[in-house]
């Protein structure tokens, strides 16, 4: 981890369209790929519990790997009582993630987060907000969090966000699809979501903290690959368990198979439960530990975040002064 520096730090903003991979296109259901998988749960949980435990990054290393953190951010709010003030602060933290004077001392003036994440009744709002920025909007839709409303409105929710303006659309699966073992169930309503996005790229929300078994875990992201996700991704942060280190290690590992199969990429976004900037830098580890360097840019990569920001602004403050600051001094707006 050690071979990058502040210097080194490239932000959302600052990818060209030639930095971006080509979009997962998809490919026919494999069933015999999909039946294959497996998933060695103490093997996968010893392999987790190394990560943690290391001696972490310092001094401009560790500033650096943080700024990376920000520029990954999916910057959230999907509460029940956001409203049009809310979201707009949220915006005008996307776009200055961090106190100037500390971006200023970091060499980084123009950082920005990843993505702004909301509900479909907010999006014009946050777009409205966005403007003059190359930061998009993601919404989350298909009856989020519990994916349970009726097939033709989650179809037809995605086409109104899109219409609105996301330029990324999160959504959930059918739980009880992998939960029965209907892959091509999943495949098919995967596929009917990909198309509904149409050029809004398609993070697929495995809720994996609901699917029973790792095994699970990496047979439906498989799946979710196939049908022409361009994301896998952990929860929607409203389950009892979220983003794990162990259900990481299982859904990069999928993703890498599916790329070293099929030449097609397809990003990660771990999502509920990260809220300090060393569990940041801990997952960034694992990516560049198993899917390389390649996948620690904003368009194969995202934390869904909330909380996560503060605790970083934080410890950027302590690096370029020395001393740790109350959380009020890094308010979201």
């Amino acid at each position: 981890m050690q071979n990058l520096k502040v210097h080194d730090i490239s932000n959302a903003s600052g990818e060209t369209a030639h930095d971006h991979v080509a979009r997962n296109p998809g490919i026919a259901l494999d069933m015999d790929w999909v039946m294959r998988a497996r998933a060695n749960r103490s093997a996968i949980e010893r392999r987790a519990a190394t990560l943690p435990g290391r001696r972490s990054v310092k001094k401009d290393y560790q500033a650096a790997w943080l700024a990376r953190a920000i520029s990954l951010m999916d910057l959230t709010t999907l509460s029940g009582d956001d409203t049009t003030g809310r979201v707009l602060r949220l915006c005008a933290k996307a776009r200055q993630p961090v106190r100037a004077d500390l971006l200023e001392a970091i060499g980084l003036p123009d950082l920005t987060v990843g993505a702004v994440c909301v509900y479909h009744d907010m999006i014009e709002t946050a777009v409205d907000a966005l403007k003059g920025t190359d930061l998009p909007v993601a919404a989350v839709s298909t009856g989020f969090p519990a994916g349970l409303s009726p097939f033709h409105l989650r179809v037809a929710e995605i086409e109104e966000s899109v219409k609105a303006g996301a330029k990324e659309i999160d959504i959930v699966i059918s739980r009880r699809l992998v939960l029965s073992g209907d892959w091509q169930g999943l495949y098919d309503e995967m596929k009917a979501f990909r198309v509904a996005c149409g050029d809004a790229h398609v993070k697929a929300i495995l809720a994996t903290g609901e699917l029973g078994t790792l095994q699970n875990v990496a047979k439906a992201s498989l799946v979710c690959m196939m049908a022409g996700a361009d994301f896998i991704k952990t929860s929607t942060g409203k389950e009892s368990v979220n983003a794990t280190l162990p259900v990481s290690l299982v859904m990069m590992r999928a993703i890498r198979d599916y790329y070293e199969a099929t030449g097609h990429y397809v990003g990660y976004k771990p999502a509920g439960g990260i809220s300090k900037a060393k569990d940041a830098v801990t997952y960034l580890a694992l990516v560049k530990e198993e899917l390389g360097d390649r996948w620690l840019r904003p368009d194969l990569f995202r934390f869904g975040a909330s909380s996560l920001l503060g605790d970083i602004e934080r410890q950027l403050e302590h690096h370029v002064t020395g001393a740790y600051s109350a959380s009020w001094r890094h308010a979201m707006g």
